[in-house]
């Protein structure tokens, strides 16, 4: 028995069902040059496209030199952005 009263026997089951849910439909990934690419990472590189794009319009308009925290701004832009394309493409 482990500190939390859980065994490691019901840690694994749940490891278990949590990483089986992608066996249903499969998960989706695209084959180029023979190797297969999951649709994560399409995503987040259009997240991290979108993010620096956000960067160049902030300083370029010279909103940069108002926004407070601009890292986490353009993150969360590009966070968003793929986001809404991974839910748009993929999801349900």
């Amino acid at each position: 028995m482990s500190r939390h009263g859980r065994t490691p026997a019901t840690a694994l089951v749940a490891a278990a069902l949590i990483l089986s849910g992608c066996t249903v439909k499969g998960a989706p990934s695209y084959t180029l040059f023979g190797a297969d690419f999951p649709a994560w990472m399409f995503c987040a590189a259009l997240g991290i496209m979108v993010a620096i794009l956000s960067r160049i319009a902030f300083v370029a308009t010279g909103l940069s030199y108002v926004l407070p925290l601009q890292l986490f701004v353009c993150a969360a832009i590009g966070l968003s952005a793929a986001a809404f394309v991974g839910l748009r493409l993929f999801g349900p």
